[in-house]
């Protein structure tokens, strides 16, 4: 059986426990920590869940929010467990891709 695993990114809630609504605020506060990051930037780490982070953010976030990162990064089970299917069953196939053709337009 497999897991899909995710997770909760709790900074916003974090942020607004602390009283900070703007998310530019973020930026000083990380630059003091030697994290240089846009005001653009800060918005999507603060707004979305990150795919990727640096470790190097996650504890200068830890450092400004006075916290760990279990309470940033909550993991949780996204779906249902998967069953592996047994070697030589029968595997699902995926939906085979059409090529599309694409033309100019002709002016006459």
């Amino acid at each position: 059986m497999i897991k899909k695993m995710g997770y909760d990114w709790h900074l916003r809630q974090l942020m607004a426990a602390k009283g900070w609504y703007q998310t530019s605020d973020l930026v000083p506060l990380l630059a003091e920590r030697g994290i240089t990051l846009s005001r653009e930037q800060v918005f999507r780490l603060v707004t979305q869940p990150p795919q990727r982070l640096s470790m190097d953010t996650l504890v200068a976030l830890c450092d400004i929010l006075a916290c760990t990162p279990n309470d940033l990064i909550e993991p949780k089970v996204v779906n249902t467990t998967v069953r592996k299917e047994a070697v030589g069953g029968a595997r699902p196939t995926a939906p085979s891709a059409q090529r599309s053709t694409i033309r100019r337009p002709t002016f006459e």
